[in-house]
């Protein structure tokens, strides 16, 4: 989905001493057919934050928690030795030459109430200027989007745990064009090193939905990351676009992440935001009317008139089937045709108020699967009545 660089269909923690730089290296083009889907309640601790504390005092608190305290944020920028990346992982990120390198970030107990809050602040700047909104949301489902309820072992269960931000994840076919996404918000997390990558990706989703005029999302944060690519999932866990029987795929997929019928419905109305590149994912047309001028970079075919509002537009338009230059895929045509999810598709497009309240709840529930939270009941960035 998305802008600047989208084709969905909606879905480092290292502590090892510093050696010598690797080279930079670019990620192969990615082509793939395949496209994921765009893919809880509040924590009982509430943390109540000063708006007055520095974002280097947090910090230090924080690392403080931590069960090292020999590493500081500068680590970030230090590359590690081919040898090193192979033994402990590596993350990606954009170097000073325009191709991607290895990095490394200190790793704390959980993320900073205080940088979490600046860095949210940072987020609603960055799509202001970039129009990012869909593969922002993007990000955080796809990350979150590789559960699976039928494993215990973290990280070995998928989830939400940062493990999208290597290499070998990002490679994922479903996945083409999410590397655009992390160097959106890269140097965001360089500058608050107390955030995790799993906690600044779910962030980053739930924040572009409420910038976009979506409801408020009842999140909560501590996620902790994986340390290495050793720790991401299998591909295949996503969801397709264009399966032989879409309802039963989308079943397969969102059951196996603990999803039920009405959250399925409810998450695919996301697809209000966002288009689909056929360069990147095989599905769409190259622009229409609608997206030949941006806002950002031009092209595409979008799900719905106004691609960058959050609203029901995504359950009226598949409904009338009127207008040719709208994206409808074989995924998104099955809410209407399938009995269950029908009852949800016609109650949303009819009602937004309620299609909000539910896929608030269903957000968040997404953010959640998988992860780890540090202290374990998360923690509530408390901001007032919105």
């Amino acid at each position: 989905m998305a802008d600047p660089v989208v084709a969905s269909h909606l879905s480092l923690v290292l502590k090892a001493p510093p050696t010598i730089s690797s080279p930079s290296h670019s990620l192969p083009q990615q082509h793939s057919k395949p496209m994921a889907s765009s893919l809880n309640s509040a924590a009982s601790l509430r943390l109540f934050v000063s708006s007055s504390s520095s974002s280097s005092s947090a910090a230090a608190r924080l690392c403080l928690r931590s069960t090292s305290l020999s590493f500081s944020s500068s680590l970030k920028s230090l590359a590690f030795s081919p040898l090193s990346r192979h033994k402990r992982g590596s993350a990606v990120s954009m170097s000073s030459t325009g191709g991607f390198s290895s990095v490394a970030s200190p790793k704390c107990a959980a993320s900073d109430p205080d940088q979490l809050k600046s860095a949210r602040e940072d987020i609603k700047e960055l799509l202001k200027s970039k129009f990012c909104h869909p593969i922002l949301v993007r990000l955080g489902w796809h990350d979150a989007g590789t559960y699976n309820k039928n494993i215990e072992e973290w990280p070995r269960r998928g989830g939400a745990n940062g493990s999208l931000r290597f290499e070998v994840e990002l490679k994922h076919a479903a996945n083409a064009g999410l590397v655009n996404a992390l160097n959106l918000i890269q140097h965001i997390k360089d500058k608050y090193s107390g955030v995790t990558y799993a906690d600044l990706f779910q962030l980053a989703s739930a924040t572009a939905i409420e910038e976009a005029g979506g409801p408020k999302i009842p999140m909560k944060y501590g996620r902790v990351d994986v340390s290495g690519p050793n720790e991401c999932p299998e591909e295949g866990r996503l969801p397709a676009a264009g399966p032989p029987s879409p309802a039963d795929h989308l079943r397969e997929v969102f059951y196996r992440m603990g999803l039920n019928d009405k959250e399925i419905v409810a998450l695919s109305g996301a697809h209000t935001l966002g288009r689909s590149r056929p360069e990147r994912s095989g599905w769409g047309k190259p622009e229409t009317k609608y997206t030949k001028d941006g806002p950002g970079a031009p092209g595409g075919q979008s799900w719905t008139v106004q691609w960058l509002k959050f609203d029901n537009s995504y359950f009226k338009d598949i409904k009338a089937k009127r207008d040719e230059d709208l994206l409808v895929l074989p995924t998104d045509a099955v809410l209407f045709e399938d009995p269950s999810f029908k009852v949800y598709a016609e109650k949303y497009a009819e009602d937004q108020e309620t299609f909000f309240k539910d896929y608030a709840e269903a957000h968040a529930k997404l953010s959640n699967l998988g992860a780890k939270f540090n202290p374990p009941e998360g923690i509530v960035l408390d901001d007032g009545p919105r």
